[in-house]
């Protein structure tokens, strides 16, 4: 008996000292899946954005909370999920993988190589939903952007940290201006990002190979979610993509990211909130679909020098319907950016490229992102050009002419042939300056409007032969002062007096 209690004694003190080890998990059921989605039941304590697990080992993230259930997006292959099945909150928020090693590489929205590369181990992580910087934070757009195209440069500058969307019908050149512009930031210290959405997988081979062509790939990224990928992968691209970006806007770079097109952006999270039965509105898009660009958008700021000083630029591409810039999404996104640059289809069937609608396109920063030269040699271009359109539409139904209509009519069509550009092909911010000199001079006057396009080829290839020194001069020195036009006239009236017609 005295041995009974002493045993007993030793089981209390036991279970007085002891110290009971436990873990809780939330966990909860799938009901159903559709499409890369999948609506689960019980996860009560999860929180919008928390990555789950599911049983079968694929993994997602909470986009959707209702009170019985919560929407999860896919993030692999939802064919492997059943009714039924076990998921586990994980108690993070869906995050990606940055880092240096990501430059040069096409990679899937989660940070996959899908260049049939190595794989990368990234050390660093940055979460894909992000609330942007404040305006405590930020500094006014003041530094250029040069995209190498002269009729942007001149007429709708960028900014470093400006949002300037590209808007326009299928097939008139969106995705080249935005090419350019990335292969016209070698040299310029500006890591670039082509985030494609929706788009086929041969024209993603077709956008990697032009920058390998170009030496572009040297500092840029490719973050694809192809026409073939879950419409929940679609949705995560741009957000990735900026992400990366902001990894390297916090040590201080600038950053140019591209999303093309954010109307598959649309359309796929339209077709995930309709299958997560979200109340639909206007052509069927949630009541949030706002939303959902502007958080993006939003996040492309400059920075305050004192907080890092980094930038990222946005180029948005749209892609309107008949040239319908009224319709729903493309007035969302014009709201939202600093500024659009419209491209018309009867420009670009007309010969006309770049074909920028110069009417409608807009820059909000103007002036303040151009360097004193581009000011000087730009600075009635676009009421030049402005009025041109306008008198032209007019003078087809008049037979007889003033001479100083006949003036404005004939310097207007020689800018128009000026504006003109090979796409693939940017400009250097010296050579703009010498073109746009001698229009603004009157130079141009003399020569044929079918020989405006042959005169400046020749110009071109004289600067960067001969006119080296007098281009990096300008460049250097941003500003063209009576020093440098006293060795710009015999330089540019050596080469337009060849195609004068007497």
């Amino acid at each position: 008996m005295k041995a009974f209690d002493q045993y007993l004694k030793q089981i209390e003190q036991e279970i007085k000292t002891k110290k009971v080890g436990y873990a809780t998990d939330e966990i909860g059921s799938v009901q159903e899946v559709h499409d890369g989605v999948a609506l689960v039941a019980g996860l009560d304590k999860a929180g919008f954005g928390e990555v789950v697990e599911f049983e079968s080992g694929v993994k997602g993230y909470i986009i959707d909370m209702t009170e019985d259930s919560v929407g999860v997006i896919v993030l692999g292959d939802y064919l492997l999920i059943k009714s039924g099945e076990q998921v586990k909150a994980l108690n993070y928020t869906l995050s990606v993988p940055v880092g240096d090693e990501f430059i040069g590489r096409s990679i899937n929205p989660l940070g996959e190589v899908i260049d049939g590369g190595a794989a990368i181990n990234a050390v660093s992580r940055n979460p894909v939903e992000k609330v942007a910087p404040s305006v405590v934070y930020r500094k006014s757009v003041t530094v250029p952007l040069q995209t190498g195209i002269k009729s942007i440069d001149a007429i709708f500058p960028i900014g470093r940290g400006q949002r300037e969307l590209i808007i326009g019908d299928r097939g008139t050149g969106k995705s080249t201006i935005a090419l350019d512009t990335i292969i016209n930031q070698k040299g310029q210290g500006v890591i670039c990002i082509y985030c494609g959405i929706g788009q086929k997988n041969s024209k993603i081979a077709l956008v990697s190979e032009l920058l390998r062509k170009h030496g572009a790939l040297d500092y840029s990224i490719i973050v694809s979610a192809s026409a073939s990928d879950p419409a929940a992968l679609q949705y995560l691209a741009p957000y990735s993509a900026s992400a990366m970006a902001e990894y390297f806007m916090s040590k201080g770079k600038d950053v140019l990211v591209i999303y093309d097109d954010l109307s598959k952006h649309a359309w796929a999270y339209r077709q995930v909130s309709l299958i997560l039965r979200r109340p639909a509105g206007r052509e069927a898009y949630p009541g949030d679909i706002f939303y959902l660009h502007s958080r993006l958008l939003e996040r492309a700021c400059r920075l305050d020098p004192k907080y890092g000083g980094g930038s990222i630029t946005a180029l948005p591409i749209i892609e309107t319907l008949e040239g319908d810039v009224s319709a729903y999404i493309p007035t969302n996104v014009i709201s939202i950016t600093d500024g659009q640059i419209f491209l018309e289809t009867d420009l670009f069937n007309a010969g006309i490229r770049p074909a920028i609608n110069i009417g409608i396109s807009v820059s909000r920063v103007g002036g303040n992102a151009q360097t004193k030269a581009m000011k000087q040699v730009a600075g009635k271009l676009k009421l030049d050009l402005a009025q041109y359109r306008e008198m032209a539409a007019f003078s087809q139904f008049e037979s007889d002419l003033d001479e100083q209509t006949k003036k404005l009519l004939n310097q207007g069509a020689k800018v128009t042939q000026l504006m003109k550009q090979d796409k693939n092909k940017p400009y250097r911010l010296g050579e703009e300056i010498i073109v746009l000199w001698a229009a603004n001079k009157g130079y141009l006057e003399s020569v044929p409007v079918t020989a405006v396009n042959d005169c400046e080829a020749q110009l071109l290839s004289a600067i960067r032969t001969r006119g080296q020194k007098l281009c990096a001069k300008i460049e250097k020195e941003k500003i063209v002062n009576e020093e440098t036009e006293a060795e710009l006239k015999p330089f540019v009236k050596d080469i337009v007096e060849g195609f004068v017609t007497t």
